[in-house]
């Protein structure tokens, strides 16, 4: 019998074309009467060869992608779906919460305004650098105090906000004015003498709404508290806590938030040059409303928001299932290369090979799937009123979704054409880090040197992180003509120094420093574009998948189960052929 009618029948029997041989299998016929034996047989045994082509065909379709998947098994990607369903839902999410934290935030602000209008006399609506005002005579700092004492009396008359005072459970807690300065002194400045304790006394009064509805404004003022000794006095405080209500959620379909503001009002004269600044400081607590009763659609429309987020929660927590248990799989099929390669190959597998198992997408989606349920649940409570952490879950939910976002990066990367970014980012990054470390040294020099020679002559460079973010502007070219004309030309060693300081700094970091960072990128680039041209650099791994690299999954006869259960032909390893 000749070997082509052989083969041809063998082929009829299996229902296809042609007979199908893994790449690892070269069938050799020796002559007639004879056996035809394959060289994995007469090269190892048949235990041996088994276990190889098991671990080449579970590592040729761990690496495949979704579409990859579904034409060899039609394994359908149950995650791929989920995590297009998964980025709907949590965009509509975030977009709701932000909707409703918007109105947290514009409410705080309306009436973080309002009260510096309400307490500070002459407030003119913009605040003087840090600080709301200032005040430069003693009768201006009496007059500043005894206003704002007398509009926290008739609040409920002038006020337009929904405001009231606070109530503890036994009485209500007033207006605190605490001061404080140095022990008793003596100071006369005309012929530099000073004596003076540096002891600091504290001495407080608090005055309840109702008493200040009966006093009059000329009894207080007659007070031995207001006798201020501003020769040794630091500061005086004003601190009083206001309840509201936040009415404007109502029209957004949501139940209204209660409010507890605390506010502070602050004459400091620590320097004692002649100016006092008035800082006016709220912080605004959001508490659960007592005796909530509201009637129409609000309740029901908390209800669906509630509903939509517990279907985020499900669907999230599906997702950190199952890319938990696909990580979970891959280092056990890691272990399993790692094992086979030591036993056959007596060396181990290279660190390179080993990260190629563990798949950094899916370890950032646990993430934002763990982010997102535990701020969905805050969202929840929130929305309940019974947490008022706002910040806490925005951050949750946003760093979530900007995860999510970017995880979508990882789906484009199955196109070579986008391919390029995610590749070229691996590869200069390494290098970008190294390099960033090297001239962080040099940014940090010139931080230092900045804050603490122009730091007296120049607005930008009063502090550290002013600093900082100064530099940072001037790398990008921003705001660079300010920067030179803002320094102040009281000393002209100083602004000399300042002209050497900018010019070096400018001509290092953006003609030199910035210009290298940006040819390793390049270069990256570049290397990554020859890598698709000429191929990449072959590892331990790819050179073992190389072997069955022409070897195809093929789905069986099609019947009514073709659409959830599919195969693959059976090795035709161990095949032998007898005339």
């Amino acid at each position: 019998m000749s070997p082509a009618p052989l083969t041809e029948r063998v082929a009829a029997k299996r229902g296809r074309g042609k007979l199908r041989l893994p790449c690892t299998v070269a069938m050799q016929y020796v002559g007639k009467g004879r056996t035809l034996v394959t060289r994995s047989m007469m090269a190892q045994p048949d235990s041996d060869y088994k276990e190889d082509a098991s671990l080449k065909e579970d590592l040729k379709f761990y690496f495949m992608n979704p579409c990859e998947k579904y034409r060899a098994r039609r394994q359908i990607p149950w995650k791929l779906g989920l995590q297009i369903l998964k980025i709907v839902m949590v965009t509509t999410q975030l977009i709701l919460f932000g909707l409703s934290n918007q109105l947290v935030v514009s409410f705080k602000e309306e009436n973080t305004v309002a009260f510096k209008h309400l307490f500070l006399k002459n407030y003119s609506g913009v605040d003087e650098d840090d600080y709301s005002c200032s005040v430069y005579t003693q009768q201006d700092v009496y007059d500043s105090m005894f206003f704002a004492i007398n509009q926290y009396r008739q609040l409920k008359n002038i006020s337009l906000g929904i405001l009231g005072y606070e109530q503890d459970e036994d009485d209500l807690s007033g207006l605190q004015i605490c001061k404080q300065q140095y022990r008793k002194s003596k100071m006369l400045p005309s012929n530099d003498t000073l004596n003076i304790d540096s002891t600091i006394e504290t001495e407080c009064i608090i005055l309840e709404p109702q008493v200040l509805a009966v006093k009059e404004m000329d009894d207080l003022k007659n007070s031995s508290f207001f006798s201020l000794e501003f020769y040794r006095l630091i500061e005086v405080e004003l601190s009083f806590k206001l309840k509201g209500i936040d009415l404007q959620t109502i029209h957004a379909r949501e139940l209204p938030d209660c409010y507890e503001f605390q506010n502070t009002i602050t004459f400091n004269n620590k320097a004692h040059s002649g100016k006092m600044k008035i800082f006016f400081d709220t912080d605004a607590d959001i508490e659960e409303c007592k005796d909530l009763n509201i009637s129409g659609s609000i309740q029901k429309n908390t209800q669906y928001i509630l509903v939509f987020d517990g279907f985020v929660i499900v669907s999230c927590f599906a997702s950190l299932i199952l890319c938990t248990r696909s990580i979970v799989l891959a280092l056990k099929l890691q272990k399993r290369f790692v094992n086979f390669f030591l036993k056959k190959y007596k060396r181990h597998v290279c660190s390179a090979d080993r990260l190629e198992f563990i798949n950094g997408w899916y370890v950032l989606v646990i993430i934002s799937d763990m982010m997102t349920i535990i701020g969905s649940i805050m969202k929840m409570e929130i929305k309940a009123k019974n947490l008022t952490s706002y910040d806490v879950c925005s951050i949750l939910l946003g760093t979530s979704t900007l995860f999510v976002w970017v995880g979508v990066i990882r789906y484009l990367g199955y196109f070579q054409t986008y391919n390029v970014l995610i590749l070229t980012m691996q590869a200069s990054l390494p290098k970008v880090l190294r390099f960033c470390c090297c001239a962080g040294m040099i940014y940090l020099g010139y931080t230092f040197c900045g804050w603490i020679v122009l730091g007296p002559y120049h607005e930008k460079f009063e502090d550290l992180n002013t600093v900082a973010e100064c530099l940072f502007s001037l790398v990008n070219g921003d705001d660079m003509f300010a920067t030179f004309a803002q320094i102040q030309q009281k000393s002209t060693l100083v602004w000399l120094f300042s002209r050497l300081y900018l010019y070096s700094f400018i001509s290092l970091f953006i003609y030199m420093i910035l210009s290298l960072f940006i040819a390793l990128i390049t270069d990256s680039y570049d290397t990554i574009k020859k890598y698709q041209q000429n191929g990449f650099p072959v590892t331990d791994l790819h050179e073992f998948l190389k072997e069955c690299g022409n070897e195809e999954y093929s789905i069986g006869p099609q019947t009514s189960m073709s659409l959830c259960c599919c195969r693959r032909w059976k090795s035709d390893d161990d095949l032998v052929l007898i005339d």
